[in-house]
């Protein structure tokens, strides 16, 4: 079996192949008991002259955040700017769920989310009518009220507390107010507008103006779904290509053949998802440069979707068995938007937390979905970031920084942009609705900020309590892996932090195969890039001396030395010097102690020694 190693760089990614190592063994979950108290009940006092709970979003996750808010005695407003709930679900008809399920397949975003999930039919594809349906079930209290074609207009504050709404219903700006707000937009606006900070796509690792492609989902008539099992699964026509009675993925082979008109446009691997009148919903086509917080650009990436749309049906008919007879049925009303804001919380889920399968003591959700980051750009095709085992989401990132009465639940909650690349997924976004719920109905029970309530694990465990109480799957957990034991684990954290490796679905980093040259080059120039921009100019000044380095053949230590020393402002001294520029380069705390031993009786570098080297780097740039 070979595995793609990928040193991710603005614009360049370079591919090695491995035969896959043997160094990684299959990590070892452990399950805590929860020791949690009884839940209470929460008896809110009466206030008939506002709402207790005010959710901006009818999207999964705000559904779920109104629905639990309300089944702990808060009364609850949801409005949303559709005609009814869903949201992405419903009118992005994104219908194929993205699951996050333990390795003996416990399901692990229970709660609302099993709920709706039975609704459903148990099924990773469903039916979008259906699912709207089961939304609108879910929200059957008479503790809620539902306002739709109703649109967020600003924030009420008093002074950091927002204390309510202005939204437009009928064409009239209507106030609306409430003890606490949940903000479950796509796009965090509630939270924005209010004066949350938040970074943009993968600004928070240095590149900035870059967001994950966005999708517009269509709809084909025409298929026969039977006739398309015998092809995939029995007949086998159609490599690495998977299907059941309602869900196909795969196609690859033959969708990378297609040529769009635009390189703005990309089709991917196939995503279906078979509708019940018999259509199939396809999840495949990437469109690059769509600012998501922008109306004109969202526009403009719906109609050059929409153009390129009969070119890619007409590829389907000529080149994929079983859709000879395919014929576009529409698309969705809107496109999916994977990415814009991340919201600053109380903590930022980063990706180590998840690749590494962090517990956290304030658990609101576990996920597992792996870290599969979409293309940015034409330059580059969408990388996996590793495959979690099972890792927590903390209260604390659904508690902004700054303002007051508020939370924020799915995919712009306070995660880093690699992280997101897992947390963003709906169910795990439906989990942290209901924490939201119960958390909102608590802090206005006990007269607590959410600030409070995060800084005191009493009432977490409260909020737990009560959360497992009703159907939230909550267990603590350890996760033994045996790559933490390196002696170059802080480095290899370091650059996954930073984007520097592409360790897939295997989570192979190779600590033991050797190392590229032109890997090392990009791996050091893009980690100055992305954590020292302000030494960016490094990498331009030495390029010209340091061009002979990017060339596909194994790194010697002695030119990972002249890397490291030129890009520290020791190439003149490193000219001159007589002996070997290893020793050079420890010397000038650019090679680490552990490192220098590792390599004293090897020529050759290999991945674990550059993970400690650029992070040896890195400290010594950033004291400059």
């Amino acid at each position: 079996m070979l595995v793609l190693i990928i040193t991710a760089v603005d614009g360049y990614f370079y591919v090695e192949k491995y035969k896959k190592s043997s160094q990684e063994t299959k990590a070892k979950v452990v399950e805590g008991n929860e020791n949690l108290p009884k839940p209470m009940k929460l008896n809110l006092p009466e206030d008939g002259s506002q709402y207790d709970v005010i959710v901006v979003g009818a999207e999964p996750e705000g559904v779920a955040a109104a629905r639990s808010a309300a089944k702990n005695d808060a009364k609850v407003l949801i409005i949303d700017n559709h005609d009814g709930p869903g949201g992405l679900m419903t009118y992005g008809m994104l219908n194929t769920i993205d699951m996050s399920m333990a390795p003996d397949g416990t399901l692990l975003t229970q709660g609302t989310f099993k709920e709706f999930f039975k609704g459903i039919g148990s099924k990773n594809s469903f039916d979008v009518k259906k699912a709207k349906e089961v939304f609108l079930k879910l929200l059957s209290s008479p503790k809620i009220t539902q306002s739709y074609n109703t649109v967020f207009v600003k924030p009420i504050m008093d002074g950091n507390k927002i204390i309510g709404i202005t939204a437009l219903k009928n064409g009239k700006e209507v106030n609306f107010y409430g003890k606490r707000i949940i903000d479950a937009t796509q796009d965090a606006s509630v939270a924005a507008s209010a004066g949350v900070p938040y970074t943009i796509g993968a600004e928070d690792m240095g590149v900035k103006g870059k967001v994950q492609a966005s999708t517009l989902i269509f709809r084909l008539k025409g298929l026969d779904w039977d006739n398309l099992i015998k092809i995939i699964k029995y007949e086998k026509k159609i490599p690495a290509t998977y299907i059941n009675d309602t869900s196909a993925s795969g196609f690859l082979s033959i969708t990378k053949k297609y040529k769009p008109s635009t390189p703005m446009i990309r089709l991917r691997g196939l995503n279906l998802g078979k509708q019940d009148d018999g259509t199939a919903l396809v999840n495949a086509l990437l469109i690059y440069g769509v600012d998501g917080l922008n109306q004109s650009s969202i526009e403009k990436g719906m109609e050059l979707a929409k153009k390129e749309l009969p070119r890619i049906v007409q590829f389907f008919r000529e080149n994929i068995p079983g859709f000879e007879k395919a014929q576009l049925d529409g698309t969705a009303d809107e496109l999916y938007i994977r990415e814009t804001r991340h919201i600053k919380g109380y903590y930022t889920l980063d990706i180590n937390d998840v690749v590494f399968n962090r517990d956290f003591y304030d658990r609101i959700a576990i996920g597992s979905y792996p870290v599969d980051v979409q293309a940015t750009s034409p330059e580059d095709v969408g990388f996996v970031y590793g495959k979690p085992v099972e890792y927590a989401v903390p209260f604390r990132c659904i508690v902004p920084d700054k303002v007051e009465n508020l939370l924020v639940v799915g995919r712009s909650a306070s995660y880093s942009h690699l992280a997101a690349g897992s947390a963003r997924t709906i169910p795990i976004g439906m989990a942290e609705g209901d924490a939201a719920g119960v958390g909102s109905a608590y802090s206005i029970a006990k007269d607590k900020s959410f600030e409070d309530i995060a800084k005191s694990e009493e009432d977490i465990k409260n909020i737990q309590s009560i959360l497992v109480s009703q159907g939230a799957y909550l267990k603590p957990f350890k996760v033994e892996e045996a790559v933490e034991k390196s002696w170059a684990f802080d480095g290899l954290k370091f650059a996954l932090r930073w984007g520097l490796i592409v360790p897939g679905y295997t989570n192979d980093f190779k600590l033991n195969e050797g190392i590229k040259s032109i890997s090392f080059y990009y791996m050091v120039s893009n980690m100055i890039k992305r954590s020292i921009p302000d030494k960016s100019q490094l990498i331009d000044d030495d390029y010209q001396y340091l061009q002979k380095y990017i060339v596909d053949k194994p790194l010697t230590k002695e030119e990972a030395a002249d890397i490291l020393l030129t890009y520290a402002g020791y190439r003149n001294e490193a000219n001159k010097y007589s002996g070997s520029l290893c020793d050079l380069a420890h010397e000038k705390g650019l090679i680490s102690d552990t490192a220098y031993q590792k390599m004293k009786d090897t020529k050759y570098v290999k991945w674990e020694d550059s993970y400690d080297m650029i992070l040896s780097l890195h400290n010594y740039l950033s004291k400059l």
